[in-house]
């Protein structure tokens, strides 16, 4: 009998372990989502975009995909696209954008106070 008590308590370890390795590699939502962000500053920076108005189509889409998974987008995005709602001179655009990255950033307080007074008046 203790010989039969010995095999079901290894069964159920061994089911018990399962689970939890199961659950230990489940996949994680990444912290942000990226989408076409970071091409889109790599082609700002080499000044070889199709302009602000097409830069700030695509961002907008993919701020649409990312809120519609449900998700962040990551730290820089909101105030680049007020960098390029101010190129093209929505400056009720590059408040809203900086405000927002502030909200969602507070270690960007700083920085985000100093470029609103530019744009507050």
């Amino acid at each position: 009998m203790t010989n039969n008590k010995c095999k079901q308590g290894i069964a159920v370890f061994s089911v018990l372990a399962s689970v939890l390795l199961v659950g230990c590699v489940a996949p994680q939502q990444r912290l942000y989502q990226w989408e076409g962000y970071q091409p889109q500053v790599y082609e700002y920076l080499k000044g070889q975009g199709n302009g602000p108005e097409a830069q700030i189509a695509v961002l907008e889409k993919d701020m649409q995909k990312i809120r519609a998974k449900g998700g962040t987008p990551p730290p820089g995005y909101h105030a680049h696209l007020g960098l390029l709602y101010s190129q093209i001179g929505k400056d009720d655009q590059v408040l809203q954008q900086l405000r927002t990255e502030k909200a969602l950033f507070p270690e960007s307080t700083a920085y985000m106070d100093f470029l609103l007074k530019k744009f507050e008046k």
